[in-house]
């Protein structure tokens, strides 16, 4: 073979080898070969649906039990519910410290004897350190049925007398319970009616008490609680309310057989009101207020001998007008710059007990003893001290109710500044005009004179400190061996309170 023969062989060779790369990319200054035709994509089968959601399982859980709640703390706010009757607990814890000039009265100053001048009592002073007017109670209430609505109250404090014989420590660190008030209310459409011991109608007490940081009964003032059976109604009158009530009362002698007798009509003024505390604790807006009542009792009194075998008869009776008169009214909302005066005259015989601890110092006389006998007799009478007492003259002895006039007057101003601060000033006066004729004469003192001046500061709506200084001023019937007549008590005090 020639030499031009196989080059041309190699070539062709070379071609053929290369012919599928050239196929690829063709070069450029070559056409491409013809592109075998692609073939056709075959179509893309159909999604077959999604096979259908089963239906959720349903699951029986057992119920998670709930957290356990919480026990509430326990509540000692003052109302509790039990029933369907509701019950209010209320009451305070008081302190008391006092000095007396003089010697021999307690806590309550009110008109018991004043040791005289230029006796050891009458001349040297005392402190005294109490919590015995501490107090608490009970008010409860069930829902109106068949237009009745009935309510109670049961009231105690430790002021109790306390028997002969106990220690100083014991009078004031162990005193015996007392209850103040106790008693059952009923309210209907025609008549209200109280059976129980509650404050004497005679005086419309409590309504037109004084304000005082000092014990109350004061010097002068009226103050009783007695048992009763009262029967009260309320004649509505827009501005004017008028209150007719009639009480029966514990006699005050049982063998007199006779229950006191108790009338009354007060007229409350709706559209003027006053902010007043009646006592140290009890603070409220008020309704302007005049009161008349009276008070009609027999005495059926053993004769005056040894050995009574009859009975001697007389009455006793007693008329008073009280009046409660916001000068500088206030509201509910606001009672700074408030002035209220309380006042309260009073006049009658045989009345002793509607006062604390007076007896004008009176007593019975002795019984002749024409034939000196050893023992000398007695007379023991059946009746309370003052009320009624003989006396005899020229060898007859009479029986004679003991004569009563007071007033009154108190005024509490509420500071404009605060109304957490007030002032308060009393002046009473008591006398009697046939004290004199029963008994030993240095004894008796037939008239008194009280003024006081309070302070009063609520550091918290639940926590009153209180100020007083006050004289006291009694003028015995004989003069004592220095010409002097009157007895003298300056009394200065200081109280805390905490009210629930």
């Amino acid at each position: 073979m020639s030499q031009s023969s196989r080059l041309f062989s190699f070539a062709s060779l070379l071609l053929l080898a290369a012919a599928p790369a050239f196929a690829q990319t063709p070069a450029p200054d070559q056409p491409a070969p013809p592109a075998e035709p692609t073939p056709p994509t075959p179509p893309t089968p159909p999604t077959p649906p999604p096979p259908p959601t089963p239906a959720p399982a349903v699951v029986i859980v057992a119920p998670t039990p709930p957290p356990e709640a919480k026990k509430p703390v326990a509540d000692v706010t003052p109302t509790v519910v039990k029933g369907k009757t509701e019950l209010t607990f209320y009451g305070f814890a008081q302190m008391y410290g006092i000095y007396d000039s003089t010697q021999g009265l307690n806590e309550q100053e009110q008109n018991t004897a004043i040791a005289r001048p230029n006796t050891y009592t009458g001349d040297h002073g005392q402190t005294t350190f109490s919590a015995r007017h501490s107090r608490f109670g009970f008010k409860l209430s069930r829902p109106v049925t068949d237009d009745i609505k009935a309510s109670g109250q049961f009231e105690m404090d430790f002021l109790n007398t306390q028997p002969a014989g106990f220690t100083e420590a014991q009078f004031f660190q162990n005193p015996t319970m007392r209850f103040r008030h106790l008693y059952l209310k009923l309210e209907t459409p025609v008549v209200d009616v109280l059976a129980g011991q509650y404050w004497g109608l005679f005086g419309w007490q409590s309504t037109f008490h004084p304000n005082s940081v000092e014990i109350q009964g004061l010097p002068a003032q009226v103050y009783s609680r007695i048992p009763q059976l009262r029967f009260s109604k309320t004649i509505k009158g827009g501005a004017v309310d008028v209150e007719v009530a009639l009480a029966v009362a514990r006699p005050p002698q049982r063998a007199s057989a006779t229950p006191d007798g108790q009338v009354g009509v007060k007229l409350a003024f709706n559209k003027l009101k006053g902010w007043r505390t009646k006592g140290a604790a009890d603070s409220g807006i008020e309704t302007a207020a005049i009161g008349v009542s009276g008070i009609g009792r027999r005495f059926a009194v053993d004769e005056f001998s040894a050995n009574p075998s009859n009975q001697v008869v007389t009455y006793g009776y007693g008329v008073s007008i009280d009046a409660l008169v916001p000068l500088i009214p206030a509201t509910k909302d606001s009672h700074a710059n408030a002035l209220t005066l309380t006042g309260s005259f009073v006049t009658g015989q045989g009345i002793a007990d509607q006062y604390n601890g007076l007896s004008f110092g009176v007593s019975n006389p002795a019984l002749p003893n024409p034939g000196m006998t050893t023992p000398a007799p007695v007379y023991t009478p059946n009746i309370d001290n003052a009320l009624a007492m003989f006396s005899v003259d020229a060898g007859v002895a009479t029986l004679h109710a003991i004569q009563v006039t007071s007033y009154m007057a108190g005024l509490q101003y509420y500071l404009p500044t605060s109304a957490k601060v007030w002032v308060a000033a009393n002046f009473g006066h008591i006398s009697s005009d046939n004290a004199e004729k029963f008994g030993n004469t240095a004894k008796i003192w037939n008239k008194s004179t009280f003024v006081d001046a309070n302070l009063f500061y609520d550091l918290i709506p639940a926590v009153r400190l209180g100020a007083e200084v006050s004289l006291n001023d009694q003028s015995f019937v004989a003069a004592d061996a220095k010409g002097e007549h009157d007895a003298k008590n300056y009394r200065a005090m200081g109280t805390m309170l905490f009210m629930f």
